[in-house]
């Protein structure tokens, strides 16, 4: 950021891989769907008070100011930058539509596919609110989509978060002036990104050597970071396991949830130990397996890898609208059929990974790269997509464990949706919220036209582990929550 009133925003590596993965058939959006009770919201004639969402909308973008920039690129090198939209208008950014009455859940699923399948406009600010009404019972739901350059799931969350509150007040505040700063000239801009080249790794080696406060503490950190990042690397050598959802993906999607009761998967952790965490990957993993059967595939057919995202934000980043997440690239035992194994196996997994601190590897590689020519991390990034070493993603947000309200309404669920990359059909996301454990699906239309049996697959897989560690024994009854809309 320079003086004189203009501005402008670096990306980070992390940042600008995600706008290098994306092309027409792979969006780089993430977001989700939630469901609200229509309360002080609701109109006379049975719709909401779109009026009174935009200004509550308006009177919170101070909080996260990159809702109001817009991506321009540095003249000859081409990097992206942030800079303020002098042409920002949010009736573009906040849409409404509406379900013919009464609609259920699946016409809502049908229509939140249609509006995931679209790419963002790089042109403005990357981020998209639908509010749409007609749902049985007089509610209604957002779909948010924020492009993953912009933020990760959890500061996603945060701004959906700014609108929400834990009290029903309907209160309206008044939106903060807000002024666009000027963009610098590209001759600027151009002169700040050589000096930054120059001087980028001299100020990295600066602030290692001022961190680290002796040369045993050195070998220690660099030796631990060097084991991690060879062993991530030796991971994504070995080629993953070869499936029907791991194929050249097309650019339509189609959403599907579940959502289960938090008691229940805290009734599973207490009972055969481990996490929540591990709860999920078990789940996702017997659903997996299950789904593969049911098309006529070996689940036992080679390494089925998922990444597996790790926030690394700091104490002194928590607010802030970015991306901060590491990740793990772990192994799913779906080919074990033993309910109770494939648990063990689980948490085995999780314990070496954290034992080891995978994590690291990928935050010490994110690093390196913000110090490479912008050429070296692009063809990095399509050598990542090529070798393509994971068969799926698996995301769990931590939510709040209480309910929350927009102006009034109170929320019920959200199913949070984690982009498609190259020849990844699925993507699974997971937020825990009040009561719920929320699951969210997105899947290839053509790759998975049935993606709502890879959802009761899912729901399956929990129910057999529930009724193994409640129960003892496999008398399976469906754990899925109450339908949100009736």
């Amino acid at each position: 950021m320079i003086g004189h009133e203009e501005a402008y925003e670096r990306l980070s590596a992390q940042d600008r891989a995600f706008l290098v993965f994306e092309d027409r058939h792979t969006h780089m959006h993430l977001g989700g769907v939630a469901v609200f009770e229509a309360g002080p919201l609701a109109t006379p004639d049975g719709g909401i008070a779109i009026d009174r969402l935009r200004a509550h909308i308006a009177a919170s973008l101070h909080l996260v100011p990159r809702y109001r920039q817009r991506l321009a690129a540095v003249p000859m090198t081409g990097q992206p930058v942030w800079v303020d939209d002098d042409q920002f208008n949010l009736d573009y950014h906040v849409r409404h539509a509406a379900l013919p009455r009464p609609g259920g859940e699946d016409e809502l699923k049908c229509l939140v596919s249609r509006i995931v399948s679209q790419q963002l406009d790089r042109g403005k600010p990357l981020w998209e609110l639908w509010a749409i009404e007609g749902l049985a019972g007089g509610r209604f739901a957002l779909v948010v989509k924020t492009h993953h350059a912009l933020a990760d799931g959890i500061s996603a969350f945060q701004f959906f978060g700014a609108l929400l509150r834990l009290t029903p007040d309907a209160h309206v505040d008044l939106p903060r002036p807000w002024t666009p700063r000027p963009v610098p000239s590209g001759w600027t801009m151009l002169r700040d990104d050589v000096l930054r080249q120059v001087t980028a790794p001299i100020e990295a080696a600066a602030t290692l050597l001022g961190q680290v406060r002796s040369t045993t503490a050195l070998v220690r950190q660099v030796g631990h970071g060097i084991g991690s990042v060879l062993d991530l690397v030796t991971s994504g050598l070995r080629r993953p396991a070869e499936t029907p959802l791991n194929r050249t993906i097309g650019p339509h999607r189609r959403f599907d949830w579940q959502r289960f009761r938090l008691g229940d998967v805290q009734a599973v952790r207490e009972r055969l130990g481990g996490t929540i965490n591990d709860v999920v990957l078990a789940t996702v993993a017997g659903g997996i397996r299950g789904f593969l059967e049911d098309r006529g595939a070996d689940p036992r057919q080679g390494e089925f890898r998922v990444i597996v995202p790790v926030s690394v934000r700091s104490e002194d980043e928590r607010g802030r609208i970015n991306n901060r997440a590491s990740g793990w690239l772990a192994t799913l035992p779906v080919g074990e059929p033993n309910v109770r194994k494939r648990y063990a196996a689980v948490r085995r997994t999780t314990r070496w990974l954290k034992a080891t601190r995978q994590e690291r590897a990928a935050e010490i590689l994110g690093r390196a790269a913000d110090l490479a020519i912008p050429g070296a991390l692009s063809f990095a990034i399509r050598l990542v997509s090529f070798l393509a070493p994971y068969n799926l993603i698996v995301t769990n947000v931590p939510g709040p464990r209480v309910p929350l309200y927009l102006l009034g309404a109170r929320m019920l669920a959200g199913f949070p949706l984690v982009p498609l990359f190259e020849r990844q059909g699925v993507g699974v996301a997971i937020l825990s919220y009040d009561d719920s454990l929320c699951l969210g699906i997105n899947a290839d239309w053509d790759l998975v036209p049935d993606v709502e049996e890879l959802s009761e697959a899912m729901s399956d897989a929990f129910a057999e582990l529930h009724a193994v560690a409640v129960q003892g024994a496999l008398k399976v009854r469906r754990r899925s929550g109450p339908p949100l809309i009736e």
